[in-house]
């Protein structure tokens, strides 16, 4: 019986460094990766020049919706999708929430804006522009988003229609802190929660590169 303990307390002793280093490399590696999502966070928009032949705007603040609709009207794009809408929510809603400039004429607002249902988280949105992209004949598109979903929603479209040039366009909402974020309990957790849907994204688009 003594002995039968004395074995099991070295086996114990051998297997403990080894499940402590395993710990540790994990959360090294967890770090490392949430330091690289946090490198791939937009500061700027890159290029709010070039056009394209569409703006998607995913819904989720008034600073995205006000963009698309500048863009819109600054000549940027031709057609304006806006993803992930409520289902009772209508044309004059969205436009009282995202404050159109002077210049957005009501031809332009009647012709050109399109209003996405279907989606109900970024999946869906690249999945619902990717069906209106095709049908519009779209090549190039502007995607406005928040600056800590741009990584994320790029991918996410990326992998919906590898076809289509996407730009990003990030906003960049008053809430969020941006330097040093991991001061910020509120923006410490979005960004986390971020780099974790992000990062599922990732192994998701690789089982299904390696399944088609």
């Amino acid at each position: 019986m003594r002995d039968r303990f004395r074995r099991r307390r070295r086996g114990l002793r051998r297997f403990l460094p080894r499940l402590v280093t395993i710990v540790l490399i994990a959360v090294l590696a967890w770090l490392g990766g949430l330091v690289y999502f946090a490198t791939l966070i937009p500061g700027r928009v890159d290029d709010a020049g070039t056009p394209t032949d569409a703006i998607v705007v995913l819904t989720g603040g008034s600073e995205r919706l006000h963009e698309g609709l500048r863009l819109l009207a600054d000549g940027k794009a031709t057609q304006l999708l806006i993803s992930g809408v409520h289902r009772e929510a209508t044309l004059d809603d969205l436009l009282k929430i995202g404050a159109p400039p002077a210049n957005l004429s009501p031809q332009t607002i009647q012709c050109c804006i399109t209003i996405g249902y279907q989606a109900g988280n970024t999946a869906g949105n690249a999945s619902e522009a990717a069906a209106w992209a095709a049908a519009k004949g779209v090549r190039s598109l502007r995607l406005v988003t928040a600056d800590y979903h741009m990584p994320r929603s790029l991918l996410e479209f990326s992998l919906a229609m590898p076809e289509v040039r996407i730009l990003p366009h990030p906003v960049f909402p008053e809430v969020v802190k941006r330097d040093e974020w991991w001061l910020w309990p509120g923006s410490a957790s979005l960004v986390v929660s971020e780099y974790h849907k992000y990062a599922a994204t990732r192994v998701r688009g690789w089982i299904d590169g390696i399944l088609r």
